[in-house]
């Protein structure tokens, strides 16, 4: 046979090989269509794309500030957002519809002018129930809340006494009750507890404010581990205390 003859046989045989092993020309493997895996898909995948997933840690953000006047704020669309819960039940908010948000007119340099001032300083930025009683109707919609309002706490992530912004719908969100709550009763929140303790652990020097700010957005019911503070009984309410 004739040398070109030959050659062109080898190569038309090296392409029907290549072929055959899925390969390319260029030994490269042949393209597959994007976003597809061949890896075969968890169980419970195609019931719940979400199963199993761990929820980012809350990238906090900032707000607007207090301001004389408030407006109603819009809110994320009805059923977008999901409570998580803790292995003993304490519900935690969804990190992307409720990240946190912090006030930018509170800082670790002015410190005793706004939250760890004398006579107290949230009293003076919430906003009015006329306009966080619309808030939470709405809000509850985002998280599917059905149960009494009344025992739920439309709750600032980071509170007002540890520097959290007022009236950003991404610092607020209904918290439906804890364990052992008793219906009718009312909110039951060790949260606000917690808020206490970090407050004054600000204020005595003990952690930083964004140290404080971050913990409680990430994990309300680990934020005083993390942080070193122990309780040391009943919480000690500071005269500031945020109560949301």
């Amino acid at each position: 046979m004739p040398a070109p003859a030959r050659a062109a046989l080898a190569i038309a045989a090296a392409a029907l090989i290549a072929a055959a092993t899925g390969c390319s020309p260029g030994g490269g493997h042949t393209a597959r269509p994007a976003g597809r895996s061949t890896a075969a898909a968890p169980a419970g995948d195609a019931a719940d794309p979400n199963a199993g997933a761990v929820p980012a840690p809350a990238a906090v953000v900032t707000g607007a500030g207090p301001k004389s006047s408030y407006d109603v704020q819009p809110q994320p669309a009805p059923g977008s957002c999901k409570y998580r819960y803790t292995a003993d039940k304490q519900p935690l908010p969804d990190p992307n519809c409720t990240p946190g948000a912090i006030s930018p007119a509170v800082n670790q340099g002015n410190l005793n002018d706004t939250i760890c001032k004398t006579g107290g300083y949230t009293s003076t930025i919430r906003p009015p129930s006329n306009i966080t009683g619309k808030e939470k109707a709405e809000n509850a919609k985002s998280y599917g809340y059905s149960g009494p309002m009344g025992d739920a706490e439309y709750d600032h992530l980071i509170s007002l006494q540890l520097g959290g912004d007022p009236n950003d719908p991404r610092n607020l969100w209904v918290q439906p009750p804890s364990p052992d709550h008793v219906p009718g009763k009312g909110p039951n929140n060790p949260k606000d507890s917690v808020e206490t303790h970090l407050h004054t652990a600000i204020c005595k020097g003990q952690t930083t404010l964004a140290a404080a700010q971050q913990a409680i957005a990430t994990d309300w019911t680990t934020a005083e581990v993390k942080l070193g503070i122990k309780s040391g009984g009943a919480p000690t309410v500071a005269p500031d205390a945020d109560g949301d």
